[in-house]
């Protein structure tokens, strides 16, 4: 006979019990992979593939505080590939910028030159002004594709004038928006950096994408830099990661940070499992991936679409509004369509899982609506007058007029 004790136990342990699967699941997942397949907005959605899961279960059970071997082999892997000293597992992107930052500085005042389109300035949520305290300096690339030299030269702060906040950073984010800074600007930039004692970060969220289509080595892209972010879960689909790079003080002092952001995490070993089969499988589909963003451009231009910023690697941004028609009409409309097409505005993103048919429905949906719009009495002389590519006006929200 079981005691009040037991059965109040029991009871609260049906209360605590949890169930994350739908009566459906296996389904539900069929559905979700061909979504993504014909999903523009993200490379981050994708998901991991039943070779992925099997790979990455086998891997090791360790505590990555203490020691976890399968995340410590991964670290020592990337950190030899770019030929660093040693890197450092964390959860995301933003924050192996953050903890970058805020290991490489050391006490205020101080600021960080970035891009004016860097991920590290206007979407981390303030992050270096908040955990480094550190002023940033957006800039504007003169020839609006990367920065140079030339552009960063004047804006850099040095002296001992009590008003300002000296330069100790330059941050360069590569891919951005998809293109790609040529190396030799690079180069350029890192030699006259280090020259004045001024420490060079890469955000290197899609640095394989460059790698894959110039044929340069982890290694000659990385060399110019101390620290180099380099994330997993984008353009080479493992679930969750990026691996942080540097000199073995840096990572040192980097991890104890990360445990200071929340950052420490436990049994890591499937993550590292998912991003080394990503490393091995993925990466040698990003040429396919570049050849599809390049169709996608080359379909677009053929209808008379303007296009923003063009598809070097893996995504483009768009204006449709030569052919008379607005964000809001092809989101909509794609949603729609009897095998939806998922959009969220002016960027068109391509990844490892999308599918060339959803390509050429998307296109097919653009004829038809210039079609359409001609037939109302649209044409082309009532197009508004052609948009620079202004770094405000790339990223566009769809949002139907009220």
């Amino acid at each position: 006979m079981p005691s009040l004790t037991d059965i109040r136990f029991a009871e609260l342990a049906q209360t605590i019990a949890c169930d994350v699967h739908s009566k459906t699941q296996d389904d539900d997942n069929t559905l979700k992979v061909q979504e993504i397949s014909r999903a523009f907005v993200s490379d981050t959605i994708t998901v991991p593939t039943k070779e992925m899961n099997a790979y990455a279960l086998r891997a090791s059970l360790g505590d990555d505080v203490y020691h976890e071997p399968s995340t410590a082999l991964l670290e020592a892997h990337v950190a030899k590939i770019t030929g660093k000293e040693a890197g450092l597992f964390l959860p995301t992107g933003t924050m192996s910028n953050q903890v970058a930052l805020r290991t490489h500085l050391q006490q205020p005042p101080y600021s960080v030159i970035t891009d004016a389109r860097a991920h590290i300035y206007r979407m981390e949520a303030g992050g270096a002004a908040f955990h480094s305290g550190a002023n940033s300096i957006p800039i504007i690339p003169a020839n609006e594709h990367h920065l140079t030299w030339e552009d960063i030269e004047p804006r850099i702060v040095s002296g001992t004038d009590v008003h300002v906040a000296p330069t100790r950073i330059i941050a360069l984010e590569n891919t951005l928006n998809g293109t790609i800074i040529p190396q030799d600007d690079v180069i350029e930039i890192s030699k006259n950096a280090r020259s004045r004692g001024i420490i060079m970060h890469l955000d290197g969220a899609r640095i394989w994408h460059v790698a894959a289509e110039t044929g340069l080595s982890m290694k000659e892209l990385c060399d110019p830099f101390e620290s180099v972010s380099l994330c997993l879960s984008k353009g080479l689909g493992a679930p969750i990661g990026t691996v942080l790079v540097g000199s073995t003080p840096f990572i040192t002092k980097a991890r104890w940070f990360r445990k200071l952001f929340g950052g420490g995490m436990r049994q890591t070993g499937y993550m590292a499992g998912c991003a080394a089969y990503a490393l091995t499988h993925n990466f040698p589909m990003l040429p396919r991936v570049h050849a599809l963003a390049k169709r996608m451009q080359q379909g677009l231009e053929q209808l008379g679409v303007d296009i923003l910023s063009p598809a070097e690697t893996c995504m483009l941004f768009y204006d449709p509004s030569p052919i008379g028609v607005e964000y809001w009409e092809v989101v909509e409309r794609a949603a729609q369509l009897p095998d939806p097409i998922k959009l969220n505005g002016s960027r068109l993103l391509m990844h490892i899982q999308t599918s060339p048919q959803a390509i050429e429905d998307f296109l097919e949906l653009l004829r038809t609506l210039k079609e359409e719009k001609a037939a109302a009495g649209w044409k082309p002389e009532n197009a508004p007058p052609k948009k620079k590519t202004l770094f405000r006006d790339v990223y566009v929200k769809a949002v139907r007029p009220v």
